[in-house]
């Protein structure tokens, strides 16, 4: 048990984070003028503990949803359009048609594939969420429209820009150019089935997209050792309506932290910094992308791991089994899961959502959700599987108010993100293993080895794998003995997750943004895996692509080595 984090975890208090709980129960945090209201009352109840916030005002490109509608066969549906989509007041009508291969109630859970229906000219209806990596795969088929057909009776808000945070000049041709609605199941049905039987439909959206000013608190607890050096918590302020579970059970879980580290500040070797995010739905992530540019060096010089918290502290979110964290913080989250919760976590890769910002600049990450429904009390009460406030299918909808939060749950959260704050910030020597990582791309090479067969050779990443664990033996062997200064270990460590981090997580270069969409691992090399579907007379510009991505693979991971291997 860590003496330190113990303690400081007997110091949460419930009054500071429930009262601001209680306060964005009443106030919409969606549009920039409430947002920025929002941001103020965090800030408030931060300075009335006495801790100083430094209140940034970027502007960011936000796209900002107003209304929207479904008509067909003299019926006219209620909808809502997602961020970013086309804004068509107007109206834009067409024949509707069912695609089934775009369909999905799981947030996220696959990128855009082209439909194998003919779509051109017509208005897609998909079962799911008005997410990007349907929509965007429709629009590039040539679809004129998208009616996404929520799984419920409420209807969720949602974005489907591809781009994270504010587009460059050469990301503008990816903003989406056809309007897309959200619809509940009940009217979807009666959609699906008009689309089946040769219907039209009209939609009309109407949204405002520029650039609007957004405050952006953030604390810097200085670390009395190595204060250079921080940890970076971080969560999105601004919500649809009231967003009490998402984020507002986050924003409080994070204030709470900041005082409790406040308070016992000189006990803290490294230092935390914790920054509320703008513009998270309506910028694509726009804030912590502002703040991964505007801080870009500081965050590559110095932060040696960061943390996301995003719906704690929600009514019956009890699981703490399954957490998002890159392999080498996997046994850092099994360590204070165990130590807060009693439960076993296990890891699942993070995908890419959630204001992991920083993938580019290469810091190791954990944490994207905490507590979460079982699959059991999903079951039982009818819900289907959603982004955020635990599990509770009030997610991005007007029923997204006080009575998601739970105070229970929110203690636990508290503690837990204590818990793992504290831990990186003051271990001796960083709580990563990239043992582990290593492991997995061991792992993830021989799986897509055995996928390409005699088609692609994958042996030299193989054996840049292997030379890279053999070494991460012999530094944390001596790490284990002592017989390597902490300092020198900890360089290795943080340098480390700046080279493997990009390769396992991005294709873009270093100080860029990916688009948001879903990375494979080592995704390089990834399409060695797809080669059955790769027609003759494209293999050879397919494993063209492969040997460049092998070598940067190889290059990476021997960079790695080099780098252990200096100091041993």
């Amino acid at each position: 048990m860590n003496t330190l984090s113990a303690a400081l975890r007997k110091e949460i208090k419930l009054d500071a984070p429930w009262g601001l709980i209680e306060k964005f129960a009443h106030q919409h945090r969606e549009k920039p003028e409430d947002a920025n209201r929002g941001a103020e009352m965090i800030a408030e109840t931060l300075r009335a503990h006495g801790i100083p916030v430094t209140m940034h005002a970027p502007e960011l490109f936000l796209s900002l949803p107003g209304s929207a509608s479904v008509e067909a066969a003299g019926v006219r549906y209620a909808a809502k359009p997602p961020a970013f989509c086309a804004s068509v007041p107007e109206g834009i009508e067409g024949d509707l048609i069912y695609v089934p291969e775009a369909s999905g109630g799981t947030p996220l859970d696959r990128n855009p594939t082209a439909a194998s229906g003919d779509v051109a000219g017509k208005i897609a209806v998909i079962e799911g969420f008005a997410l990007p990596n349907f929509v965007s795969g429709l629009e590039a088929s040539g679809a004129a429209g998208v009616i996404a057909v929520n799984p419920g009776e409420l209807i969720h808000w949602g974005t489907v820009s591809t781009i994270w945070g504010t587009p460059e000049p050469a990301d503008l041709a990816r903003l989406p150019r056809i309007p897309s609605a959200a619809v509940n199941q009940e009217d979807g049905q009666k959609l699906i089935a008009l689309a089946k039987s040769g219907g039209r439909a009209t939609i009309r959206t109407e949204l405002e997209t520029g650039w609007f000013k957004q405050n952006l608190p953030v604390v810097e607890i200085p670390g009395a050792e190595n204060p250079e050096e921080f940890v970076l918590l971080h969560g999105h302020y601004d919500s649809w309506r009231e967003g009490v579970g998402d984020n507002g059970t986050g924003n409080a879980c994070m204030l709470e932290v900041a005082r409790v580290l406040w308070e016992n500040r000189d006990k803290l070797k490294r230092s935390v910094r914790l920054a509320w995010w703008a513009g998270h739905s309506t910028g694509r992530y726009g804030g912590s992308a502002w703040f991964a540019d505007t801080f870009a060096i500081d965050l590559a010089e110095n932060c040696v791991a960061h943390m996301n918290c995003d719906s704690p502290g929600c009514r019956w979110a009890t699981d703490y089994s399954n957490i998002s964290c890159m392999s080498e913080a996997e046994g850092l989250v099994q360590k204070v899961v165990a130590e807060v919760t009693g439960q076993q976590a296990s890891r699942k890769r993070p995908q890419r959502n959630s204001d992991y910002t920083f993938n580019n600049i290469g810091i190791s990450a954990c944490f994207m959700a905490s507590s979460m429904m079982t699959e059991e009390a999903r079951a039982e009460k009818g819900y289907y599987v959603v982004g955020g406030c635990g599990g509770n299918i009030a997610w991005h909808t007007e029923a997204d108010t006080i009575e998601i939060a739970d105070r229970d749950v929110l203690a636990k959260d508290i503690a837990l993100y204590l818990e793992a704050v504290t831990t990186v910030a003051n271990a001796d020597v960083l709580p990563m293993d990239w043992r582990a990582t290593a492991a997995e791309f061991a792992a993830t090479i021989a799986e897509y080895q055995d996928a390409a067969g005699d088609r692609f050779d994958l042996s030299p990443a193989a054996e840049a794998a292997d030379g890279l664990s053999t070494s991460l033996s012999k530094l944390y062997a001596a790490i284990d003995v002592g017989t390597i200064d902490w300092a020198a270990a900890n360089t290795v460590l943080k340098g480390l997750a700046r080279i493997l981090v990009p390769v396992n997580y991005t294709r873009g270069p270093r100080f860029t943004h990916d688009p948001a969409l879903n990375v494979p691992p080592l995704p390089a090399i990834a399409n060695a895996a797809a080669l059955d579907d790769v027609p003759g007379d494209k293999m050879g510009f397919v494993t063209t692509q492969l040997l460049r991505g092998r070598n940067r693979v190889v290059a990476a991971l021997h960079e790695a080595t080099r780098l252990v291997d200096s100091a041993l």
